[in-house]
């Protein structure tokens, strides 16, 4: 398969999203060929935020979570955002996704605090992880291994897990994804 090929999944609360942490995966990989979804907990606008504080870019989700399933999809993508992900490591919809992709064998790419939903839907046992460095403790509670590094790719179980720290790392975190879906 090619990133030409490729269906590229991106899921998020509607509100609370690092900006460039959805705009650049979400951008990059359509710039490149891939057909991309954004699916959101609704359909109202998703408000992203910059640093967690400061107003983003709103931007309008083609599905909901709710309506999306892992067979449609080559790759998963998790953006960060605090509240973000705080709010879909909850959701049923997010988690049962999340495990629909881990147990097709299917990657999964989480940046900052997006591996945060991995941890609640029991996928990060026996996984090196390199997410913000402020959730390590649920990492490491849930069985994972956490690494400080720019990107970390983890075929363990079965699954690809790429993980990066923060909104800096993002041409590592892009370019691990664009590898892995040519």
């Amino acid at each position: 398969m090619a990133v030409e090929q490729s269906k590229v999944l991106i899921i998020v609360n509607n509100w609370g999203i690092e900006e460039t942490e959805l705009t650049r995966p979400l951008r990059d990989l359509k710039e490149a060929g891939a057909s991309v979804t954004l699916a959101a907990t609704t359909l109202d606008p998703c408000e992203t935020v910059q640093h967690d504080r400061y107003e983003g870019e709103t931007l309008v989700p083609d599905a909901r979570l709710s309506d999306v399933q892992a067979a449609d999809y080559d790759l998963l993508v998790v953006p960060g955002g605090t509240c973000n992900v705080d709010r879909i490591r909850v959701n049923e919809d997010a988690i049962d996704l999340a495990q629909e992709f881990a147990h097709a064998g299917k990657p999964i790419a989480a940046i900052c605090h997006g591996a945060w939903l991995l941890v609640n839907a029991g996928l990060i046992a026996g996984k090196t992880a390199a997410p913000c460095r402020y959730i390590r403790a649920d990492i490491e509670n849930a069985g994972g291994h956490y690494v400080d590094e720019q990107l970390h790719v983890d075929d363990a179980n079965g699954w690809r897990l790429i993980t990066s720290r923060k909104p800096d790392d993002l041409d590592y975190f892009v370019g691990a994804i664009k590898d892995t879906l040519a």
